[in-house]
């Protein structure tokens, strides 16, 4: 359970750190939310957007694996 927190907190940060993707309601009317669909992320954004990914699937596999654990005791 331990190592589900740890994974939760950092699947949190790694959340908050990224930068926003669109530029609010008005983007998909104006055309700028093509800018963020396609394109390939660089730098902090991209190494965010990839341990976000990890860090989801982890947590899932995560709760499963305590989920089925629990359930027998």
């Amino acid at each position: 359970m331990v190592v589900e927190v740890i994974v939760s907190i950092l699947l949190i940060l790694s959340v908050i750190f990224q930068s926003s993707k669109t530029a609010g309601m008005g983007s998909g009317v104006s055309g700028a939310a093509d800018q963020s669909f396609g394109g390939r992320e660089t730098g902090l954004d991209g190494f965010l957007s990839k341990c976000t990914i990890i860090l989801g699937i982890i947590f899932a596999v995560l709760s499963l694996i305590l989920g089925a654990y629990l359930n027998q005791y």
